[in-house]
């Protein structure tokens, strides 16, 4: 059997991860509301018309916190799958997967409101 070619091999690899993304926000409610909270932001920077940097910074806030909210789903999956029964050690892992989301949610919370208090105000 041929190996595949790189390009080949590459398009796979988005299709899992375009796959991966949808099945993420199909299945899980706290990145519905992360989705959620990323297009009224997106809609604000539009209507409060931020520059080029305040775009980049928010739109890397809210990259990061669906990103670690993603892998925050996905240790919860994993640890759940080892061990299904309740286990101290498994909560503390699930713990600071979750508090991970909480750190990255409070630092994007004050970059938005860093850009827009001024405006509003």
């Amino acid at each position: 059997m041929p190996k595949e070619s790189f390009l080949v091999n590459r398009i796979k690899s988005v299709g899992f991860a375009l796959k991966g993304a949808f099945l993420l926000i199909r299945t899980e409610a706290s990145i519905k509301i992360q989705v959620f909270i990323a297009i009224v932001m997106t809609a604000a920077g539009f209507y409060y018309d931020i520059s080029s940097t305040e775009w980049i910074l928010q739109i890397f806030a809210i990259a990061i916190v669906l990103g670690i909210e993603g892998m925050n789903t996905a240790v919860e999956k994993i640890a759940d799958y080892i061990q299904p029964e309740f286990d101290i050690k498994i909560g503390f892992i699930k713990d600071i997967s979750a508090g991970a989301v909480m750190l990255v949610s409070i630092a994007s919370a004050i970059v938005g409101l860093i850009i827009y208090l001024p405006k509003i105000l």
